[in-house]
This record gives structure tokens, C-alpha cells and sequence, in this order.
């Protein structure tokens, strides 16, 4: 692996630790972030809007809104979680391309057009137009708590897992990247956040390409990588099992993965508000669209590093040599053992993880406060506040999200795996949220009442059968590692640690009874929430009276048939409306659509021509 061997961690023992430079690097990182606040406080410090705050005027381009809609949920959850998923089990989880394929065509076709069209700023409001209040309040709700839960392990889990290799500072490095994303969110507004999204997700690409590349140079190449993963089992892309122990298979990533990622896409009030911000329908949809290869540009250069990172540490694994104590912690390890000896590239690396960071917390301040506004304060408590007042409420209500957020970050080390205890945490939330906007979008016969028994037994069920998942410790089938190779003593050994890795993988017997509910991949997850909510919303909806789909106003509803059926014959298409009076019920919207373009147009030409020369 070259000729600095003798330095490697898995020889001496010892970690390297991040050099003035890196250090540097970082600290450019944050300033570049606080700068673009900075930018648009004063750029738009005549703009009071809430909509100027929230939605960006609904102007934004198209380019930096489809950067921003990768950086959001491409956190450093996910540049530390994929390659160690791919180290621990293999390379099927590079098949999430399909999930964001089923997500994307759901997201643009589906749930974006009914949200974009009823001039919604919280997608929460939605669920007060087709069912109730009650529903819109318990929807934003629960997104509030899923949202500081969620931006709580993004915060405090990359800062614990680099802390523990490499030494740095664990709360400083919280501190710092939440002090600044509550700075530019509060300040900046939706235009500082979808800007500083789309410098982020710049960085993170760099640091993964940096990480990729020299990694490549140690092992030998990227084709020597390849086949050492695949000799010890860890190349693998087709999997059809339909057993849905299975960790991974092709049905689990296109139906329970496509839930998932539709949950956030569709239906997340952080993904839906970006969408929000552009000008027209189509160019939101075009957003979603474009967003899609840069998604997979970050999950297979994640995914190769993974192949880079097994290869490297084949003959070692840094767990049982006991240089880590969790797999998160797996990146931060091979990047000081193969970026050591190129100062400042290192700090590339450190810049990518809280670049991810920094777009997931400002993401979720700038919804969280939106939703809040929106759903709670602006009905019940701020009512006949001026736009401008309730701009300035708007702001006070970020930096005080970013407090809580701080303080919620205590208890985020509790959830297990970073990447597993992310993706069970929208399995238990997110997607019974997904299964509640389709019961309203598609079923017109679905009432409150169902609504609201559907969206609570999905919520607990799920979070009985996730405790009884974490408290079973019922864990997946992984393939041996090995010791041979290290350079140090190995003082315990587990049973899937082999000292010569097997050219055969034993039979891995699944759990059954309890157990084996418990062992249901986490993307099935996603599904049996999203159906609870289906089922047993339908069901007592008719119980209780089923809504007359003739009564239904068509806004609120989408015609599936129309977009998964499009040739099918008019005729046929009409009578699977079940009723609905989907015909024309757009013409005066756009007629509306056309006005409001023309007057913001208007106003901002009017703002400009008022705002003396600098």
C-alpha cells in the first residue's frame, strides 16, 4: 500500500490528528457560509416579507434550488453511513438509485403539483383544507419533533465519530456549525440558506473526490479495490429475495426505499419549501429532476469509497483491532491514514462533513420556523400582524429553534448507528406523514376521522415494533472480517472476525417469532407505516361515513390514473376519477399564477427604484 506502511493506524496503533491547516480550511468553510447571510441581510434589508423570508419572493433559479434539494438531506450522515454500510455489508445500498427514481417521478407528479398549486407556505395547511384542523396541527407537529430529533443526530453524531479518531474537539466543532447556521438562517432568510446549500454540496463533493482518489492511490487503484472487495463478499447489486428479513434486495429499495425518500421529497416541508420558491410549477418539477444525478454524483462516490475503505483495511478490521469503537467512525480513521502526509487535505475532508452539517440544520431551522409561523403562531396568537412584524417574528423564531436544537443535540448519541438510527427515525415518522397526504390525495372517500386513526396507529405501531427492534439487538447477517494483517495485539475477537477471510459465507439462519418482526429490514419500515395509515384510514372512514367524492373540491386530489395511466383512453380515465371533478379545476388558478408573477415582478421593480445607490 505504498511506502509509508509504517504509518498506517492499523501498524502503529496510533491515529494521526488534524494539522493548523486543516484547521484553516474549516474555518473558511464556516466564514464563506456566515458571508452569504451577511450578503443577503443587506441585499434584501428592504424586503419585509414573510415571503421574501420563507420562499425567496418565489424567484429563485432553478440550478442553485436543485443543489440545495441534495444538500438538504445529503448530510454527514450520509458521508460517514454509506461507505460504512458498504464496508460492514456490501455494495447493494448503492441500489438507492432506484428508490430515487420512484421518489422523484412520485415528488414531481404527485405530491408537488397539489402543494405548489393551493399557494401554500407549510404543507401542513393542506391537511387542514381536505380534512381539518385538528390534522394540520398534529402534522406539523409531528414534524416538528422528527425535525429536531433528526437535526439534533446530524449535529452531534459526525462531531462525536470525528472526535473520537482524530481528537477534535467534540463541542467546539458543535458550537461552531451551529452558532453559524443559526446565524446565516436567521439572518438570510431562504436565499442564504438555498445559496449557502448549494457552496455546501460543492464541498462535499470535493472532499468525497479527495477521499476517493488518494484512498485509490494506497490500495492500487480503484480496480485492485474493486477486487479485493469482491473476493471477501462485498460486491453485490442483485439480491431478489422477497424474504423482507433480507436487509437488502431490489424490492426493499424500490418500494420501501421509494417510500421513504418520497416522504422526504414529497411530502417534508424543508424539500417542498425549496419547491416553493421558484417561479413556476414546471420549473419546480424541473428542479426535482435535475437534483437526481447529483444525488447518485454523492451516493456512488460514497459508495466507492466504501469499496476503497474495505480494501484498505482487509487484512485489519480498525473495530476488533480496537483503533474505533463504532462504525461511524470507520471515514474519519481512513481518511487521516491516507491524507496524513498531504496537508490541508485532510481540512477538504473536515469541510465536507459539516458542509453536510451546516445545509441539513439551516434546511431544517428555515422549515421548522415556517411551519411553527405558519400553523401555530400566525392563526392562533399573531392574528392581523403586519408582514413586516411577522417577518421580524419569523427570524426570532429561527434563532430560537436553533437553541433548541443545541439543546436537543444531549441526548442524539442515544439512537444507535448514525446512518440506521436516521433512516428508522423517518420510518417511524416520515412515512406515516407520506401515507397521511396520499390517503387525502388519492382516496376521496378518506375522512378526518380516518385520517387521524390511520396517521396515530401507524405512529404506534411502528415505534413498538423500532423499540422492540433496538431492544432485541436482533442484528443483520454480516460477512467475516479479518485480523491477519494487523500490526498490533488483538485482545478479543467476535464470531464474524476470521484470522483468513472464507472464499464460502456460512448459512445465516433468520430469527422467527417476535424476533423475526423485529428483523424486517428498516426499509420495509417505511412501508408497513405508510400502508397502516392507508388501510385503517379507509377502513374507518367507511366506518364513519365515507366522503361523497362529487363533494370533494378536485384541488385536493390528484387524478393517479392521469399520471401513471396517461394513455389510457379519456373516457376511462373519467370514469376513475370516482367522481371527482378534476376537469378545468386549474384554469383560474393559472389565471391567478399569471397575476401574482405580474405584480411581484412589479413590486420588485418598485423596491429597486425606491433603494437609494450605494
Amino acid at each position: 500500500m505504498g511506502d509509508n506502511i509504517k504509518n498506517y493506524s492499523f501498524n502503529t496503533g496510533k491515529i494521526s490528528t488534524f494539522g493548523v491547516l486543516d484547521y484553516v480550511i474549516f474555518s473558511l468553510t464556516l466564514m464563506v457560509s456566515v458571508a452569504i447571510g451577511i450578503f443577503y441581510a443587506i441585499k434584501d434589508r428592504h424586503q419585509t416579507s414573510t415571503k421574501t423570508y420563507l420562499l425567496a419572493g418565489g424567484n429563485m433559479s432553478v440550478l442553485p434550488v436543485a443543489l440545495s434539494l441534495v444538500a438538504s438531506f445529503m448530510s454527514a450522515i450520509t458521508l460517514l453511513g454509506t461507505p460504512a454500510e458498504i464496508y460492514n455489508f456490501n455494495t447493494m445500498f448503492m441500489d438507492m438509485t432506484l428508490a430515487y427514481i420512484v421518489a422523484m417521478f412520485l415528488a414531481a407528479y404527485v405530491y408537488v403539483p397539489i402543494f405548489y398549486r393551493l399557494h401554500i407556505t407549510s404543507v401542513y395547511e393542506y391537511l387542514e383544507h381536505r380534512f381539518d384542523k385538528r390534522l394540520r396541527l398534529l402534522g406539523s407537529l409531528i414534524y416538528c419533533v422528527m425535525m429536531i430529533m433528526y437535526m439534533a443526530i446530524v449535529l452531534y453524531g459526525p462531531s462525536l465519530a470525528l472526535n473520537a479518531v482524530t481528537g477534535f474537539p467534540l463541542w467546539g466543532a458543535v458550537i461552531a456549525v451551529w452558532s453559524v447556521s443559526t446565524f446565516y438562517t436567521t439572518v438570510g432568510g431562504m436565499k442564504a440558506v438555498v445559496w449557502s446549500d448549494t457552496f455546501q454540496a460543492t464541498m462535499m463533493v470535493i472532499g468525497l473526490l479527495c477521499v476517493l482518489i488518494q484512498g485509490s492511490i494506497e490500495v492500487g487503484g480503484l480496480t485492485k479495490a474493486w477486487e479485493i472487495a469482491a473476493e471477501n463478499h462485498r460486491i453485490k447489486f442483485l439480491e431478489f429475495s422477497v424474504d423482507p428479513r433480507e436487509r437488502h434486495t431490489i424490492w426493499a429499495f424500490v418500494i420501501g426505499g421509494g417510500t421513504m425518500w418520497a416522504s422526504i421529497y414529497g411530502t417534508n416541508q424543508a424539500q417542498a419549501q425549496r419547491t416553493f420558491s421558484l417561479p413556476t410549477l414546471k420549473k419546480a418539477q424541473l428542479a426535482i429532476w435535475i437534483n437526481f444525478p447529483l444525488l447518485l454524483v454523492i451516493l456512488y462516490l460514497c459508495g466507492l469509497i466504501g469499496v476503497v475503505l474495505y480494501a484498505f483495511y482487509s487484512k485489519c478490521d480498525p473495530l476488533h483491532a480496537e483503533l474505533i469503537t463504532a462504525s461511524d467512525q470507520l471515514v474519519p480513521l481512513f481518511v487521516m491514514d491516507t491524507l496524513q502526509n498531504l496537508p490541508g487535505v485532510p481540512g477538504m475532508f473536515l469541510a465536507s462533513i459539516f458542509s453536510g452539517t451546516l445545509s441539513t440544520i439551516a434546511a431544517g431551522m428555515n422549515s421548522l420556523s415556517a411551519v411553527i409561523f405558519q400553523d401555530f403562531l400566525k392563526p392562533y396568537c399573531l392574528k392581523g400582524m403586519s408582514d413586516a412584524k411577522s417577518t421580524i417574528a419569523t427570524k426570532i423564531l429561527a434563532l430560537c429553534l436553533g437553541v433548541l436544537c443545541l439543546a436537543a443535540t444531549v441526548g442524539a448519541s442515544k439512537l444507535g448507528g448514525i446512518l440506521q438510527a436516521a433512516l428508522a427515525l423517518y420510518g417511524c415518522l416520515s412515512s406515516p406523514m407520506l401515507g397521511l397526504f396520499t390517503l387525502g390525495m388519492i382516496f376521496p372517500w378518506a375522512n378526518a376521522w380516518g385520517a387521524l386513526a390511520g396517521i396515530l396507529s401507524s405512529i404506534s405501531i411502528m415505534t413498538w415494533i423500532s423499540v422492540g427492534h433496538y431492544s432485541s439487538k436482533v442484528r443483520a447477517y454480516m460477512p467475516p472480517v479479518s485480523v491477519a494483517g494487523c500490526g498490533i495485539n488483538i485482545t478479543t475477537l467476535a464470531e464474524n472476525v476470521t484470522i483468513v477471510n472464507k472464499s464460502v459465507l456460512p448459512e445465516f439462519v433468520y430469527p422467527t417469532g417476535m424476533e423475526g418482526l423485529y428483523s424486517v429490514s428498516y426499509l420495509w419500515y417505511n412501508v408497513m407505516a405508510f400502508a397502516i395509515v392507508i388501510l385503517v384510514g379507509l377502513a374507518v372512514s367507511f366506518a364513519t361515513g365515507a366522503n361523497n367524492p362529487e363533494d370533494i373540491d378536485p384541488k385536493y386530489i390528484c387524478p393517479i390514473f392521469d399520471v401513471f395511466c396517461p394513455c389510457l383512453p379519456e373516457r376511462i380515465r373519467k370514469k376513475l376519477y370516482f367522481g371527482v371533478k378534476h376537469e378545468n379545476k386549474y384554469a383560474e388558478a393559472d389565471k391567478e399564477d399569471k397575476a401574482d408573477l405580474e405584480m411581484d415582478a412589479a413590486m420588485e421593480n418598485d423596491v429597486s427604484a425606491a433603494t437609494p445607490p450605494a
